[in-house]
Order: C-alpha cells, then sequence, then structure tokens
C-alpha cells in the first residue's frame, strides 16, 4: 500500500515524477518543492501532497530533514471500489496543495520520525505509523479543519497559525503565498477578497495582537517582546503601536484601555 523512509533533499534543486502519490512533510530545517507550477515551502509545521504523475521540482536548506510518503494507486489489492484504505486516502491527491499541521498532527510527524531514526529497518514500523499519518490527515480534510489551500482558496486560520509559529522570523507575503500553493499576486488578490486586508496588513495586525497580549499578560520586557513578534527593535514595536493602535507599550502594561487615550 505504502512505504515511507526520512531523507535529506538536495541543496541545489532537481526535478522528477512518479507514478505515485507522494506527501512530503517538513522534519527539520526548510525546503522547497514546486509542483505543476504551484510552489510550496516546507518546515516543520507542512506538508506538501504531490500527486502521481506530477512533475516537481526539490531542494531544501543543508539542514532539512523530510518524512516521504509514497502511495500506490495501481496495487491490484488496494485499487478496487471495496477498499476502503484507499477510497478514504487517494482523495487527498486530487491536486497538488500544501498542508499545514495542527500540533498534535506535527507531534506524530515528529514522534515518527524519531522512530524512523530509531528503527531504521524496521519496515513494518514504517508503514504502519505512515498509515496513522496519513488517516489522519485524510480526517481533517474530510472535517476541514488543516490549513489546506489549493490553487483557488485561501485559509486565514491556516495562514494565522503559520505566522503565529514563525511569529519571531521575518516573514514575507512570498512565504504566506507558498504555504497556500499560489502565486504572490494571486495569493495577494485572494486573501484580499477573502479578508478585506492585505496579506501585508493581516501579518502586521497579527504582530501586534500578540506584542499587545504580551504587554498586558506578562512581565517580559519591551524588547524581549519586540524579539518575539518579530518587530526589529523596541522602538519600531513602540512606533507601530502607536501608529495602528494609539497606544504605547508604557499604556497597555499599565491596563489603560486604548479606547481612553486620545
Amino acid at each position: 500500500m505504502l512505504n515511507a523512509r526520512l531523507l535529506k533533499l538536495p541543496h541545489a534543486s532537481h526535478q522528477h515524477r512518479h507514478e505515485h502519490h507522494q506527501i512530503v512533510i517538513g522534519v527539520q530545517g526548510e525546503a522547497d518543492l514546486n509542483v505543476e507550477g504551484a510552489g510550496s515551502h516546507l518546515d516543520t509545521w507542512r506538508a506538501c501532497l504531490v500527486p502521481t504523475e506530477a512533475r516537481h521540482d526539490y531542494c531544501g536548506d543543508r539542514q532539512n530533514h523530510v518524512l516521504v510518503i509514497n502511495l500506490d494507486p495501481y496495487i491490484p489489492a488496494l485499487n478496487t471500489p471495496e477498499h476502503a484504505d484507499y477510497e478514504r486516502l487517494a482523495p487527498m491527491f486530487e491536486r497538488p496543495r500544501t498542508l499545514a499541521l495542527d500540533s498534535r498532527l506535527q507531534g506524530l510527524v515528529q514522534f515518527a520520525a524519531g522512530e524512523f531514526d530509531r528503527s531504521p529497518r524496521n519496515d513494518g514500523l514504517k508503514r504502519h505509523l505512515a498509515a496513522g499519518i496519513l488517516h489522519c490527515m485524510a480526517e481533517r480534510l474530510h472535517d476541514g479543519q488543516p490549513a489546506a489551500s489549493g490553487r483557488n482558496s485561501i485559509s486565514p486560520d491556516a495562514i494565522r497559525r503559520y505566522i503565529l509559529a514563525h511569529l519571531h522570523r521575518k516573514i514575507t507575503v512570498n512565504d504566506l503565498a507558498g504555504l497556500a500553493c499560489l502565486s504572490v499576486s494571486r495569493f495577494h488578490e485572494l486573501f484580499r477578497k477573502v479578508t478585506g486586508v492585505t496579506p501585508h496588513q493581516f501579518l502586521l495586525q497579527t504582530r501586534l495582537e500578540q506584542a499587545a497580549h504580551l504587554l498586558s499578560a506578562t512581565s517580559l520586557s519591551v524588547a524581549e517582546i519586540s524579539y518575539r513578534t518579530g518587530f526589529s527593535s523596541q522602538s519600531a514595536l513602540t512606533n507601530a503601536l502607536r501608529k495602528h493602535r494609539k497606544v504605547t507599550p508604557t499604556q497597555l502594561r499599565s491596563g489603560q484601555n486604548a479606547a481612553e487615550i486620545v
């Protein structure tokens, strides 16, 4: 039915295609896939679904490791209408797409990767763990829960989860477009249509919301909060709060409501 393995993608870009469905899940570092023109940037919170015969380019940074699971749709025992597993899993691969993992699924992937590394010759263990991961993903897709995006859909919740998971880093619109498997221009167009704001505005709002929460709920220094929420400096955070929320870090820390500030 399937096979799975841990591997490291090459630093230089390669291209191929194969006669089976494949899912590539980030385990360590970062990697990039381009499936039939749809970009997908992988880290430890994202996976890319590659349908059979889809041509794709792939490369990774020097720290990358990915979990690759292959699902063969041509095995006779599986490729029959009465085979429940195949019917459940095959629709996941109707088109190329990127999935954002929730914390439980990400934990399962990391656990599986650890077991793969601990027992590299135990193929039965690998198959069972890989099947579990696929079924968990299928359940989430069926329930509409994963932050999955096709070429013509946007999930603001998925984008927000990704931003929060990488809040301390520089995040570009290109990163967010890759999460949705869309070009930057198409992503910008669809995102604004769905949310009413631009991706950059949404990113800034998310950073400011988290900064405001940390200022009012913790004793962390303003400098530390500015770092954790992705601002270049304490003054950059202060200026952004003044401009967009009409409030200062001191006022938030003292519990003063922005509505009271004129």
